[in-house]
């Protein structure tokens, strides 16, 4: 026979102070009284007939048997709430939340999204930009750009484009450093992305560089370095998506002609248990045109 369910308000106090391991934190978060965090707790300890918190002078302490309640009951809350955040989604089928890279999201999203709303201005796109591994139950994100070889066990991964790195500079340093050939390199300094610590490596070996790489300038991810080759602090090795515009209207300088594919992608990736909604489906339509397309240099951004 099960055991029936403890009064859930009673519970919903407990977990929260449990979590917090604070009445006063609880109480704030539930927007109610410490008094009535403190008589919820008392409830749901009458009911179970035991103690839950140890109450000391200026904090509480979970008691044996509440640190086996708390470990049972976190991850049911958590489940609860993860199913109502897929529910919620999918009662408002034209809600779209993408997370993205920062890079991709500054460098080719953003600037082109005013051009998926202008056909699809129903369909409301929430983006956010991480670069910590997804986690599509907690995030409650529709679909994620990600980069890698498509072969993520549990997603269904549809592939916009391959990642191919070119180096590039701005106008002013190509005209101090008059490069002739690619191990004149050797006296520029090099901007390198943490995000993406290869990349010199693979562009320079694919294009017969015969020079020790100098330590250069290193920054958190490749926006960074564009900027910082836009200001004429160094070369930087750019995805070739992201810069096509700059090159275009000669904001950037593209000095050598060679280009080198990682054997990488950029994948837009959903839970494979999850059927995509009609809204992400036009969105993978709109990108895969989109990337097919000439680049501009009269695009917004």
């Amino acid at each position: 026979m099960k055991y029936p369910l403890p009064p859930l308000n009673p519970l919903k106090a407990f977990e929260a102070a449990a979590r917090l391991s604070s009445l006063t934190h609880a109480a704030d978060e539930l927007n109610v009284s410490q008094v009535a965090v403190s008589r919820q707790v008392r409830v749901l300890e009458d009911y179970l007939g035991i103690a839950l918190f140890r109450r000391l002078h200026r904090s509480i302490e979970l008691t044996r048997e509440g640190k086996e309640l708390y470990e049972g009951i976190s991850t049911a809350f958590q489940d609860i709430s993860n199913a109502a955040g897929r529910v919620s989604r999918r009662a408002h089928r034209n809600l779209l939340s993408i997370q993205s890279y920062t890079t991709f999201s500054q460098r080719w999203l953003i600037p082109r999204l005013a051009n998926f709303h202008e056909t699809n201005q129903n369909i409301e796109v929430r983006l956010s930009s991480s670069t910590a591994p997804v986690d599509f139950e907690a995030q409650n994100i529709d679909a994620a750009i990600l980069s890698g070889h498509g072969d993520w066990p549990h997603l269904h991964s549809e592939k916009l484009v391959d990642i191919e790195l070119i180096p590039i500079c701005s106008p002013g340093l190509l005209a101090a450093r008059k490069l002739q050939s690619v191990n004149d390199l050797a006296k520029v300094p090099l901007l390198y992305s943490t995000a993406r610590p290869n990349d010199w490596t693979s562009w320079l070996s694919a294009a017969g560089a015969h020079f020790k790489q100098t330590p250069g300038i290193r920054v958190d991810n490749s926006a960074l370095a564009y900027e910082a080759a836009s200001m004429n602090l160094g070369m930087a090795i750019a995805v070739k998506i992201f810069v096509e515009r700059q090159i275009l209207n000669g904001s950037f300088i593209a000095p050598f002609e060679t280009t080198c594919k990682t054997g990488e992608a950029y994948y837009l990736t959903w839970p494979k248990n999850i059927p995509p909604s009609e809204p992400l489906l036009k969105f993978l339509a709109w990108m895969h045109s989109s990337l097919e397309a000439p680049a501009s240099s009269t695009e917004v951004g």
